[in-house]
């Protein structure tokens, strides 16, 4: 007679014998590397926003990222749900030691968010310049923010921030900045398209300096940060040979090659911090995977929601980037 699985079967042991916490671990971070891959290039032509001379090129480059920005959010607030489900202790310790890079984050988002709808309602000279400004300036804190909450987690900042952490934060504004412009390589023509690319070899060369000075820097106080562990100088040795293929890809002008060369980068990044934490998930409180896990049971049901839910939303996105793809020519717009 077929066993049937019954809530209290799935209390006692994880899902077919399965290292769950150490996969929810790799999960967790796997999402947030999407999140950063995603809405990255969404900051980072934010950031390059700020490059334009001509209405038609800002038009251009909100046109490019109109359809995708708010759906690409999304997976930051999955990444969040992730972390509050399987791992509720560090969720609580991590929001509540940085509530106010929290709500820097939020506003940061926000005020991307807002700017380029409130920039497209008034055709007044005045009023876009500064509603451009923001967007510019919402596209850049947003990535740094982000950056400085990732370096106080690997570095096992209690405070606000650290030398570490912020140069962790510069080092995200740099990668967005490499990932936007080889977005726009993708998805734009013209002037904008050319000019992009050395925009982006530029921030390449600050992101390899700016993440290496923060691991060397960050070291110095944490411990389980170790640099020369065959991992890390993996990851790092992989980082350096993606970065150069971003640059051979793009003189090339083998525009896929390089977004797939970028793409790697971003995930090496989250790879690299994961690698460095495990098997701590909080250094400031010492919990390891095993530590802060939740039991069995909900585990096992988390688990099972993921297994559905996460194709559903994968389907979304590959719809959405299937019914916006294509090249935005020099004449379309955002509104």
């Amino acid at each position: 007679m077929t066993d049937v699985m019954t809530p209290l079967s799935l209390a006692d042991e994880p899902l077919f014998g399965l290292p769950l916490p150490e996969l929810w671990f790799a999960l967790v971070f796997a999402v947030f590397g999407t999140f950063l891959f995603l809405d990255g290039f969404d900051f980072g032509v934010g950031a390059l926003f700020a490059t334009r001379r001509t209405d038609a090129q800002r038009e251009q480059l909100l046109a490019a990222i109109g359809p995708f920005w708010d759906g690409n959010e999304v997976w930051l607030v999955v990444f969040g749900g992730m972390l509050f489900a399987v791992f509720p202790s560090v969720y609580a310790d991590l929001f509540s030691r940085h509530y106010l890079l929290m709500f820097a984050i939020l506003g940061a988002l926000i005020l991307r968010g807002l700017a380029p709808e409130m920039y497209e309602q008034r055709h007044d000279e005045e009023w876009q310049r500064r509603w451009g400004q923001a967007f510019v300036v919402g596209s850049v804190t947003a990535p740094f923010f982000l950056g400085v909450f990732v370096g106080n987690w690997l570095f096992g900042v209690a405070g606000v921030a650290s030398v570490a952490s912020v140069l962790t934060g510069l080092a995200v504004v740099a990668l967005t900045v490499v990932d936007g412009a080889v977005y726009l390589g993708l998805k734009t023509r013209g002037d904008v398209q050319l000019e992009a690319r050395p925009l982006g070899y530029l921030a390449q060369a600050a992101y390899l300096v700016l993440a290496v000075a923060a691991l060397v820097v960050g070291s110095g106080s944490a411990p389980h940060v170790e640099l020369f562990s065959l991992p890390t100088l993996g990851l790092l040795g992989l980082t350096v040979l993606l970065a150069v293929g971003h640059v051979v890809a793009g003189r090339l002008d083998r525009p896929y090659l390089a977004f797939v060369a970028v793409a790697g980068q971003v995930y090496g990044l989250v790879a690299l911090v994961a690698t460095l934490l495990f098997p701590l998930v909080d250094p400031v409180t010492g919990l390891t995977v095993g530590d802060a896990i939740v039991s069995t049971l909900p585990l096992n049901l988390s688990s099972i929601g993921a297994a559905f839910l996460l194709p559903l939303v994968v389907t979304y996105f590959v719809v959405l980037y299937s019914a916006f793809s294509g090249p935005v020519e020099e004449n379309e717009s955002y509104a």
